[in-house]
């Protein structure tokens, strides 16, 4: 290596030299004073649970955050990282049993909120975001995990935990388990802890790289025999947190790969023959996952699917996995050329507008129909005859409708019922009195 470069590459390991920044004393302390679940972390953690489960409910992004940053669920999971470092079974089982009474309580109190909670969810998004992990979700766990530990082995604190709290998120996944139990959808539920555990197990698994690397003191046992018996727990310990994570990881990078794939034959068969995908969808539920495909144009013919599914097996695709629509699709009749099937097409897309618009048509006119009711309803029916009848002893009884003579004009029909007619100027002064009393612009006022 050319001298400069040594000069270099050894100026870069000084810059991110790490020693003289640790406290793992400090670290360890931190770590285990955190842990604990009682006073202000019971507090904090009920608070979190709520907003978080509020935040869901509502489908606010800045909600969810906040429950992010004040939950208290991260502590546990280092302490639990920690204790594998240092062979601290104490340590193992006050964070295990902790991290247990914590998640357990966050279920069930996100349960019982959604059980009880009288808004709807018409749109839940941020639910449904927390059930599918993806490869991205493996990298922020593991990554936040390595921040996390940093910051609480490092001499002077930052706002790192803050954005660690954010990117690794553990209580939104919880509260979204507990929407799942409390509404008995298993989609939710089981997507939601898996994204859980994959937090989890990445979170432990850097603190124990980070406290192994930062050289944390392990706890030595004088007994040879609990010493070797501690080291084999661990040992299996680790290798049941590092197995499950490598599943974990190697079937998010799957299910994105095959993702990524049937993207990429959609895009590059959008059109084939004188047909074209318009739309399509993938169904998880399915083992292997199949494709929804929305054809458009002429309906394929043999040849034409036997293209679509060739190029299907080179994107790592069966045939078994490829199901058609055709209700956007036309059959090609014998004897029409080119022309004619393109105006049959045309004729056919402009009835199907039409029928869309006559649809349209109808609910507008269900809509002003419920609207006219729903002002008929708010009339000052009686208020509007005893001031009438205050004013116009002759009056006997008063009924008021409304009226439509088009669709966005509306009359206010009085039918009165004197003892005898009013007189012209009694008459106009009344029509004139009940615009103003009714604010309506057109009134039409009959004596009876």
């Amino acid at each position: 290596m050319p001298q400069r470069l040594r000069k270099l590459f050894q100026r870069f390991l000084h810059l991110v030299d790490l020693k003289e920044h640790i406290d793992v004393t400090q670290g360890a302390d931190s770590i285990k004073d955190n842990i604990a679940f009682r006073g202000p972390n019971i507090v904090i953690l009920f608070c979190a649970i709520v907003i978080a489960s509020v935040g869901l409910n509502v489908n606010s992004i800045p909600v969810i955050i906040g429950a992010m940053l004040i939950s208290p669920l991260m502590s546990p999971i280092l302490g639990f990282g920690l204790a594998l470092g240092t062979n601290d079974v104490d340590l193992l089982w006050r964070s295990l049993k902790n991290l247990g009474i914590m998640v357990g309580i966050s279920i069930l109190s996100a349960a019982l909120y959604f059980w009880i909670s009288p808004l709807e969810m018409e749109s839940p998004t941020e639910l449904l975001a927390r059930t599918s992990p993806t490869i991205y979700d493996v990298f922020i766990a593991l990554f936040g995990g390595i921040a996390g530990i940093l910051e609480v082995s490092r001499k002077e604190k930052g706002t790192v935990m803050s954005g660690v709290a954010i990117a690794t998120a553990l209580m939104p996944p919880l509260c979204t388990v507990g929407y799942g139990l409390s509404t008995l959808q298993s989609q939710f539920f089981f997507g939601a802890l898996y994204l859980f555990f994959i937090n989890f197990t990445f979170i432990a698994l850097a603190a124990y790289l980070g406290t192994k690397y930062f050289g944390y003191k392990e706890v030595v046992v004088a007994d040879n025999t609990r010493q070797q018996y501690r080291k084999w727990l661990f040992a299996l310990l680790l290798i049941a947190i590092i197995v499950p994570s490598v599943i974990s990881a190697v079937t998010v990078v799957k299910e994105n790969n095959l993702k990524r794939s049937i993207n990429a034959f959609v895009r590059a068969n959008k059109n084939f023959s004188k047909s074209y995908i318009y739309d399509y969808q993938i169904n998880d539920k399915d083992n292997p996952k199949t494709i929804e495909l929305f054809i458009a144009g002429e309906e394929p013919n043999n040849e034409a699917y036997e293209l679509l599914y060739s190029s299907a097996e080179q994107y790592g695709l069966s045939r078994q996995q490829l199901h058609f629509h055709l209700d956007a699709a036309y059959q090609v009749q014998q004897g029409l050329d080119q022309n004619q099937m393109v105006r049959d097409m045309v004729r056919n897309n402009e009835e199907r507008l039409q029928l869309k618009n006559d649809e349209i048509l109808a609910l507008n006119q269900q809509i002003d129909s419920l609207n006219m009711y729903i002002e008929q309803a708010r009339l000052p029916q009686k208020e509007i005859e005893a001031e009438m009848k205050a004013q116009y002893p002759v009056v006997e009884s008063v009924i008021i409708a409304l009226a439509s003579s088009s669709p966005k004009t509306v009359v206010t029909v009085i039918a009165l019922q004197p003892k005898k007619t009013l007189s012209p100027t009694d008459y106009e002064r009344l029509k004139a009195w009940l615009k103003v009393r009714l604010q309506a612009e057109q009134i039409v006022l009959v004596q009876q």
